[in-house]
């Protein structure tokens, strides 16, 4: 052995301390994340049937086109969950008979994930005067496919199921930078205009007909005290017709938002809003420099009114 073959040898041996390695098999006994996405793939299929072309199955009607589908989903996800469960395909039959347990309830509430993600569908079309077609919206809208993502993962979390959900939001993170946890709730016709930097935290729920805006933060106050918070209430309560424009955050496990309120741009929300209110910052000024033959007039956002129904 030469001298490089000995310091690479040695390398191996410094990285591989720690594990296990009389049981190499064991080393890559984890989800998949490719796997996970081609799910999240079929999913989506499944969930929108007829929009998305199927190339791998070719078959000429769509009830069997979705047959198919499902059964691949139930097979790949099966086993996927038997891994994050602690076992394998040929390992304990109980843990085995426990993912397959999982699937099987997650696949008959699709029809619940179809008829929330339609109501988005609406929320959206309904909400942007910019959208032409309900086509458009579900072909090519970030938000949206961040909320069908994160209808999928909440199933599975409701589930108990581990690791797979967050790598499922986490996919739409990156696809969309919208991070929305696996265990926030939320309800209909749910709208994402713009999305990108949008958080919106574990413990959060939002009720139905809620807008938000890109730049929102749906959050915790504090996350000093680490696992000690968990499972704990830390993230805010939205409540029905709540309107949140661009860069607003909301922390706090106590502060719910009540029906009807509106947030305007870059608020910082640590309390409960009562129905129905308006929240603004309050004497933001704009500052030009200009030519002094024609000045410009100035006007503190809370004198005007007209912002809140412009993008």
């Amino acid at each position: 052995m030469n001298a490089l073959e000995e310091s690479i040898s040695g390398i191996v041996t410094d990285l591989l301390d720690g594990n296990d390695t009389d049981e190499p098999e064991r080393i890559f006994n984890h989800p998949d994340k490719e796997v996970i996405i081609d799910i999240l793939t079929s999913l989506r299929k499944i969930v929108f049937p007829g929009y998305f072309k199927n190339g791998t199955i070719k078959v000429f009607t769509l009830r069997n086109n979705l047959s198919m589908l499902l059964e691949d989903v139930m097979f790949k996800l099966t086993k996927q969950i038997t891994i994050v469960l602690g076992g394998d395909e040929n390992g304990e039959e109980e843990i085995v008979r426990t993912a397959r347990e999982k699937s099987l309830s997650f696949i008959k509430r699709l029809k619940v994930i179809r008829e929330y993600i339609l109501t988005d569908v609406q929320a959206a079309f309904d909400g942007d005067p910019a959208a032409y077609s309900s086509d458009e919206i579900i072909y090519s809208y970030p938000g949206l496919f961040a909320i069908l993502i994160n209808r999928i993962a909440h199933e599975l979390f409701l589930l108990d199921v581990p690791i797979i959900p967050r790598m499922m939001t986490e996919y739409a993170h990156s696809e969309t930078g919208i991070d929305i946890h696996p265990g926030a709730s939320i309800g209909k016709y749910f709208f994402i205009d713009h999305g990108t930097g949008i958080v919106i935290g574990e413990t959060t729920v939002i009720g139905n007909n809620v807008k938000i805006y890109q730049g929102v933060t749906l959050g915790a106050l504090s996350t000093r005290g680490g696992q000690a918070l968990k499972s704990k209430k830390r993230h805010p309560t939205i409540e029905d017709n709540v309107t949140i424009y661009s860069g607003a955050s909301i922390l706090g496990g106590d502060t719910v938002i009540g029906k009807d309120v509106v947030i305007g741009g870059n608020a910082f929300i640590t309390r409960s809003v009562p129905d129905g209110a308006k929240v603004s910052v309050k004497n933001q000024e704009l500052r030009y420099n200009y030519d002094a033959s024609h000045p410009i007039e100035r006007i503190d956002i809370d004198e005007d009114t007209s912002w809140f129904y412009t993008i």
